[in-house]
């Protein structure tokens, strides 16, 4: 199987080129900007491989939860080369990847979600398998619910933007610097294909899990200022 991945629901841009198993990937902090590097890399990865877009299997991309702009860079351009090649997408969750980057075991899953807010889900990783605990939500750090374990991990910068929430789970590790990665993506899609799923380029859908992605002056006023 030859699947295609992007992730660029945060500043931390990737792309990945899965090869029956084997990864290729290429990344950068892009925190303004990206649409430019997608399909250069996309080409870089391929020329790598020896094998050309018209070999490619499918291509999964990084749904969300994220930033607005990131999710519909992913999405469009997945769209845009799955629809030409008329071959299946996987759209898969960003909180998903982010754990599965973390490594095996029980992971808190948390991404800051700007407006005062964070992403977050708790999942158990084993190997390439990802199992949802908690649904993702949005949330004020305040009222964001501690996960259930003691053990295990506590990844993304949702730990950075709020250092408060590393008080929430004393037994875990905290890594802030962790970031969902086109690599996960295409482990996860890989998956996904092999267990018969995908959807078409037309169905595929960023997940915005916010209700609102802006907010007025008095909103952001009461959630404690501008972020």
């Amino acid at each position: 199987m030859r699947l295609l991945a992007f992730e660029t629901a945060t500043r931390r841009l990737s792309v990945a080129l899965w090869l029956d198993g084997e990864l290729l990937q290429r990344s950068a902090d892009m925190p303004n900007s990206g649409s430019e590097v997608l399909l250069p890399w996309t080409h870089e990865l391929l020329a790598e491989a020896g094998i050309s877009l018209q070999q490619l299997d499918g291509i999964a991309f990084g749904a969300g939860p994220g930033g607005f702009t990131g999710l519909r860079l992913a999405c469009g351009v997945t769209q845009g080369l799955a629809w030409g090649l008329n071959i299946p997408v996987a759209p898969v969750s960003t909180l998903q990847a982010l754990a599965l980057a973390a490594g095996d075991g029980d992971t808190w899953a948390v991404l800051d979600a700007r407006m005062n807010e964070v992403y977050a889900a708790t999942y158990r990783v084993a190997g390439d398998g990802v199992t949802e605990l908690t649904a993702p939500v949005c949330s004020p750090p305040a009222v964001l619910p501690a996960p259930t374990f003691s053990v295990g991990t506590a990844v993304g910068d949702g730990f950075a933007a709020y250092p408060e929430l590393q008080q929430r789970a004393p037994g875990l590790t905290v890594c802030p610097d962790q970031w969902p990665t086109a690599t996960a993506v295409a482990r996860i899609g890989a998956r996904i294909f092999a267990n018969g799923g995908g959807v078409t380029a037309a169905e595929a859908q960023p997940v915005y899990v916010r209700d609102k992605v802006a907010l007025t002056t008095a909103e952001r006023l009461a959630r404690g200022g501008v972020r």
